[in-house]
């Protein structure tokens, strides 16, 4: 496959991540009936806790997730999307140190999606929690990274989008480990450092996808003379 149609399947991948993401977090989220699922409340793991009753002794609240199985089948197939576009964009992310970082911080930060969809909170709390600490920690190290990557590779022109991402991630992430959740609520300051990746990815993927069409595209003829 040549490289700029691995680069385009690989941008389509990432594109597509976010959307099935939020789209999952919604209507999952409106299966909950008593009580109604609430974003500042909530973890995103709460929808995929496959029983029902009190959960977290750290937070304690009822948990009930009709829709649970589809829930950690979008975790799941997030990471999927994910990963798969990593692979395929790789060689065109470029060459440097901040590369090389960024691209095994983001592919942790996409195993720790899945792996929170293989093994729900409630089953495995254990490989639940590292895989929380690998979207937290990695993934958004993963978004520092790239904020950091050499003029002229294909993903600096998204330096403003990425280092806005990278700071929403790093901040949510410290404020949820440390059960602070000021305006959004716990619950939301959990999915500002979740969604980083995902919304990251669907950005770079629609840039690079514009970017390979114009670099597909016919130039046209010289004009004589």
């Amino acid at each position: 496959m040549p490289t700029t149609s691995r680069t385009t399947l690989g941008a389509l991948c990432w594109a597509a991540a976010a959307p099935l993401f939020l789209i999952a977090n919604l209507v999952v989220g409106l299966a909950w009936t008593d009580p109604a699922f609430s974003w500042m409340t909530n973890n995103v793991s709460d929808l995929g806790n496959v029983t029902c009753g009190v959960w977290d002794t750290t937070r304690p609240r009822y948990v009930c997730s009709p829709w649970h199985d589809a829930m950690n089948v979008a975790f799941v197939l997030t990471a999927a999307l994910l990963v798969a576009g990593l692979v395929l964009t790789w060689r065109s992310w470029g060459a440097g140190r901040s590369v090389r970082w960024s691209r095994r911080l983001v592919l942790a930060g996409a195993t720790g999606l899945g792996l929170a969809g293989a093994f729900p909170a409630d089953v495995n709390e254990n490989l639940h929690l590292l895989a929380a600490l690998l979207v937290f920690l990695a993934g958004n190290a993963g978004l520092v990274a790239a904020a950091c990557v050499p003029r002229g590779t294909l993903l600096a022109p998204l330096r403003p989008v990425t280092i806005t991402l990278a700071g929403l991630g790093v901040i949510g992430s410290v404020l949820f480990i440390a059960q602070q959740g000021p305006l959004l609520g716990i619950g939301g300051m959990e999915r500002l450092s979740v969604f980083a990746l995902p919304v990251w990815a669907c950005v770079a993927g629609l840039h690079l996808h514009l970017t390979a069409r114009r670099a597909a595209a016919p130039k046209p003829a010289a004009a004589l003379v």
